[in-house]
């Protein structure tokens, strides 16, 4: 995020921006000579991030409710959609891109499509890689580029279900292989490539961050 975008975002937890004038923002952030057209652009930005709505001709900011670290999504009940954040990128392949919680805007959704009557919990990973190019949810492979949407209160996984897992501050979407009969538990690819598993002691320093619920074609 702009650092411009971020002193505005923060303005905004205690200020009703649509009552303030620009120039009065550009003080308020530190930065009182800055031109009133770049504030303009970056309170725009946030807006087409979906953190605020803002309508100068009657004084109201509506502000989006985001949670600490995973955000919690919003439901506009008139339309019945779904505003779900998106919250970086998972491989699907080796563990290799960090998992960095850089939120990147949101997914606009119908309830319908989830089969969910709120979006409390949901957020959304993009895919990078081919490593579940056969996993199916409700009938929709996961291809490098889609959207994934992740349940985060199912961290507890049943035996197959597909996860979001966090190894070692990286992030990779898998299918969860409960084998602790054995001592371990696997994160299984599904793909038309060949791609070794991984292969977790049931003690070692990994998180379930979430249950993959759906699949938003790119």
């Amino acid at each position: 995020m702009h650092p411009i975008q971020e002193k505005l975002l923060n303005l905004s937890k205690e200020t009703n921006l649509a009552q303030v004038s620009l120039r009065e923002m550009a003080a308020a952030i530190g930065l009182p000579g800055e031109s009133p057209q770049k504030i303009k652009h970056h309170l725009q930005q946030l807006e087409k991030k979906g953190f605020f709505t803002i309508d100068r001709s009657h004084g109201l900011m509506e502000k989006a409710s985001l949670l600490p670290g995973l955000a919690s999504g919003l439901l506009k009940e008139a339309s019945s959609l779904f505003s779900i954040p998106i919250i970086g990128t998972a491989n699907c392949g080796p563990a290799t891109l960090y998992a960095e919680q850089n939120f990147e805007g949101f997914l606009r959704v119908s309830g319908r499509l989830l089969g969910r009557a709120s979006p409390a919990g949901l957020y959304g990973i993009k895919t990078n890689g081919s490593s579940m190019n056969r996993a199916e949810i409700a009938g929709k492979k996961i291809e490098d580029g889609d959207y994934v949407v992740i349940d985060s209160n199912k961290r507890v996984p049943a035996n197959n279900d597909i996860v979001l897992a966090i190894i070692d501050n990286k992030a990779t979407i898998k299918r969860f292989i409960d084998d602790r009969a054995n001592g371990q538990v696997i994160l299984k690819a599904d793909s038309s490539y060949d791609y070794d598993p991984i292969y977790l002691h049931p003690d070692d320093d990994f998180l379930i961050n979430g249950k993959a619920i759906a699949v938003i074609k790119k």
